[in-house]
């Protein structure tokens, strides 16, 4: 972490300067007080956030480190989530978390996913249930982060006190809700939202309730929905959602119990042979668990069916399960009946096909508002954080004038396509959780095996930990035409964090834990075998020409009198020991005077670590004659990977992306 750039300043360095944009109220940070509505909100605003979930609550991070977008965010509750419901935490997600420097914090509280063990029919007698099978939860090197579990209010606790503390000290706007959204092309703030105070339920049911309330317009360039499944936003823009419910019914709770079952404090998927299934999710500190309990088939003609399920009836399924284990409900924290089903929405923003490419969105949606699906899978939460983290730093780009308005049209192109992957993998997972078990006397009656439910989920791993997203070539991602550089850095996936030795202070750290949720592309410059302390080497050579040819695209992209790495963030790693290369040898690109005093950054040089099995070289498959760069996107995901030499290649992929600034 770094601060302190332009002087010292005391207190918790957390804690931003606010910015003078910031609004006067919000400057002291302090906890945002339930239904604050700042007397100054305004009423023309680069971009309305709808909804304080998952992923508007990552959405509106992104853009509060931005004190030249004013960004204004809304929800219909009275205040912030007490009671999350979603509580799976992927590895990928907790790796955009340490991009926002809350990753430490989240997975001290949280519970560590570490194995998973299966549990089905004893052949000796199928009235019990016995452990058939036990694996790693997470594949060995997927990530230097664990699966964990987390409550979702803790999560949005975390991003809103960022929030607080970054430059614009942005809070929502509680107890607001949004009647219509309309779109004028021709305004400078296109998109016109008519928004109410939330009314209760009694209000809710008078007619005479809306005469008194005082609805307000917020103009806005661009409007994002992530108001959840009902969403006002989605149905303003007549958007539909496609899919079927399966009509079987799953009952959830978050329980403190007394149990005999010896894996009560790992997860475990359970299936026995008369009584449904059970997926047991242990939670945070240590004594509460969760439960999903198989409740059986709907009957598609009795639409009030689910809601006639009790919370009696939930623990008993459960018993039955567990036998010959005993189950003892101590308290209910939580409990709900869902129905299965999976639903995604025809489109992801307000351009109709037919207009596609002849305009750029300015409504977008995301998260449940766009795909809904079972729990069992965990991957509700994640994804939905996934699609802000996608969306929000080309929002930014654009309405900081760095990056063309076609940036936004590869929202929808790149996040449907997951949310479509989502819906497949939950109903593959969903059925193998429902599925009767299989009876080896009786092969013919069908059902499914717990070791073929263990092999389903062990295919699924890589889905589950959040790393199967995979986007292919398009305006800000490239070809794997020189993929073999960097074997490790596969074009189209997330950067994979290594080990690394810092040059200038020897303090080994992750190369990925230094990438901030900033709105920066990262450009990784893995050196060649060559001493990179020769002024003609190819490293050398790299370097000069991004800090001082015209073409550069550090120069023709960083606004004039930025800082140098105000747009990008470039780090250099080479082969040799930190003990081996001299610091003021080095090229001086690769130590950028910064802020007003004109001070040295040192932390834009590594080493690998040569120690056993820790070689970043090695590990991510590096070539070591050649070299290469890695380009990341501002979410974490390679755009590209070019030959040490490709200057001219370098200037070619950001003249598509960016806006020339010099």
């Amino acid at each position: 972490m770094q601060f302190y750039l332009d002087g010292f300043r005391p207190g918790d360095p957390e804690i931003r300067p606010a910015a003078p944009t910031a609004d006067r109220e919000s400057a002291e940070v302090t906890s945002p007080a339930p239904g604050h509505r700042p007397e100054n909100s305004a009423e023309t605003v680069d971009v309305l956030i709808v909804g304080t979930g998952p992923a508007g609550t990552v959405l509106a991070a992104q853009l509060s480190e931005f004190p030249d977008i004013t960004t204004k965010v809304i929800d219909r509750r009275g205040g912030p989530l007490e009671l999350g419901h979603a509580d799976g935490v992927a590895c990928r997600t907790v790796e955009m978390f340490d991009a926002f420097g809350l990753a430490d914090r989240l997975i001290r509280e949280a519970y560590w996913v570490n194995e998973t063990t299966f549990w089905g029919p004893d052949p000796a007698d199928a009235s019990h249930i016995v452990r058939t099978g036990r694996i790693d939860d997470v594949e060995e090197g997927l990530s230097e982060y664990p699966h964990v579990i987390v409550n979702q209010a803790r999560m949005q606790d975390f991003l809103l006190e960022h929030m607080a503390k970054s430059p614009t000290r942005l809070r929502p706007d509680y107890g607001l809700e949004v009647q219509s959204v309309d779109i004028d092309e021709t305004s400078g703030h296109p998109v016109t939202v008519s928004i109410l105070p939330t009314r209760t339920g009694d209000e809710a049911a008078s007619p005479q309730s809306t005469e008194t309330a005082a609805p307000t317009t917020v103009r806005a360039k661009y409007v994002v929905g992530c108001d959840g499944a009902r969403s006002a936003v989605r149905r303003s823009l007549g958007i539909e959602m496609t899919g079927d419910a399966r009509n079987h019914a799953w009952g959830v709770m978050d329980v403190f119990a007394v149990t005999d079952f010896p894996d009560i404090r790992l997860k475990s998927a359970i299936q026995s042979a008369t009584g449904g299934s059970v997926l047991l999710i242990p939670r945070e500190g240590g004594y509460m668990v969760r439960l999903y309990v198989d409740l059986g088939d709907l009957d598609p003609a009795d639409p009030a069916a689910r809601g006639r399920f009790t919370s009696d009836e939930i623990i008993a399924a459960a018993q039955r399960i567990f036998h010959p284990y005993t189950l003892e409900i101590k308290d209910i924290a939580w409990w709900s009946v869902y129905e299965v089903g999976q639903r995604i929405a025809e489109r992801f923003d307000d351009v109709v096909e037919a207009d596609r490419g002849t305009r750029h969105p300015r409504v977008f949606i995301t998260g449940d508002a766009c795909h809904t699906h079972s729990a069992k899978a965990g991957q509700g939460m994640n994804v939905s954080m996934q699609d802000a983290f996608n969306l929000g730093w080309k929002l930014a780009s654009v309405l900081r004038g760095l990056g063309p308005e076609g940036l936004l049209d590869t929202y929808a192109e790149e996040r449907r396509a997951i949310a479509q992957e989502l819906i497949d993998f939950d109903l593959t997972w969903s059925e193998a959780m429902a599925a009767k078990p299989a009876d080896p006397n009786a092969p013919e009656a069908g059902g499914m095996s717990s070791q073929e439910r263990q092999e389903i989920f062990t295919a699924g791993g890589r889905f589950t930990a959040g790393f199967a997203t995979d986007y292919p070539p398009n305006m800000i991602t490239g070809t794997d035409e020189h993929e073999h550089l960097a074997t490790g850095f596969p074009v189209g996936e997330r950067f994979h964090s290594a080990p690394v030795i810092r040059l200038a202070d020897a303090k080994p750290l992750e190369l990925g834990h230094e990438a901030s949720a900033d709105g920066r592309w990262r450009l990784y410059l893995f050196a060649d075998s060559a001493d990179p302390q020769s002024p003609d080497s190819p490293i050398a050579e790299l370097c000069r020409f991004l800090a001082e040819e015209p073409n550069s695209p550090v120069l023709r992209h960083t606004p004039a009198g930025g800082d140098p790495d105000a747009v990008f963030d470039v780090r250099a790693v080479f082969q040799q020991g930190h003990r081996d290369l001299a610091l003021e040898r080095m090229p001086d690109f690769l130590l950028p005077r910064k802020g007003r005093l004109g001070l040295v950054d040192y932390e834009k040089m590594f080493c690998a670590d040569l120690r056993a099995d820790t070689d970043i070289f090695t590990r991510r498959g590096i070539d070591r004659d050649r070299g290469a760069i890695v380009v990341v996107r501002p979410d974490q995901y390679v755009a590209n990977v070019l030959p040490v030499e490709a200057h001219a290649q370098l200037t070619e992929l950001f003249a598509g992306v960016m806006n020339p600034q010099n």
